[in-house]
């Protein structure tokens, strides 16, 4: 919570305080309490869409750092791939204009070699516990990975606005103790819904509203 929404929250619990030990009237008592009641839910469901927009927001970044990593050793992989590629084609050619027999069968062995290692740098789906690290499966993994990040600032995005939402909630609901104004009371529990819906959407389905 930003220290302006705890200041104004706490000058409504002061100014609530101050009614209660002074008497105020039984009308402007209930009210209070109403509204202190409102500000309490609000705040927590605020902790609540925080803490998940914090959580969303750490595993985005994690989630980043992986993608980046999985990509940099498809990269690396490919490289070499490339490199044996060429290899065996040049060896190829020597084949070509090779005339003793040793050195043709020690060139073909080379070749089909290169060839093997060529293919496992393309495909190796049994390496690293069957996840894979050939550059099929590690651009498979990264594009996976990137998916997941793209789902958490989704969840992400979602968060902030329900606490924002919350936040907005709750000054106007401490406005209603200070002002008295009652509608600043229903305007404050519509935001309070409006932050629920939009954090359901972020916990349920975070691509059924394109935010950003």
């Amino acid at each position: 919570m930003s220290h302006g929404v705890h200041a104004v929250q706490h000058e409504a619990e002061h100014k609530i305080e101050h009614d209660n030990e002074h008497g105020g009237h039984d009308g402007n008592k209930n009210l209070n309490k109403r509204v202190a009641l409102l500000i309490a839910v609000l705040a927590l469901f605020l902790s609540f869409s925080e803490t998940l927009g914090k959580s969303a927001q750490t595993a985005a970044l994690n989630l980043q750092i992986e993608a980046s990593n999985l990509w940099n050793f498809f990269q690396a992989k490919n490289i070499r791939r490339t490199s044996t590629i060429i290899a065996s084609e040049q060896a190829k050619l020597d084949l070509i204009g090779a005339a003793d027999a040793a050195q043709k069968a020690a060139i073909g062995k080379q070749v089909d070699e290169w060839t093997k290692t060529a293919a496992r740098y393309r495909s190796e789906p049994e390496a690293a516990g069957g996840k894979g690290e050939g550059t099929t499966e590690l651009s498979r993994r990264a594009l996976e990975k990137e998916h997941e990040r793209d789902e958490s600032l989704a969840k992400y995005h979602h968060y902030e606005i329900a606490s924002a939402a919350f936040q907005i909630g709750i000054v106007l609901a401490s406005a209603t103790v200070i002002t008295g104004m009652v509608v600043l009371a229903f305007i404050s529990a519509g935001l309070g819904v409006a932050g629920l819906a939009f954090m359901a959407i972020g916990l349920f389905a975070p691509h059924a509203v394109h935010l950003f």
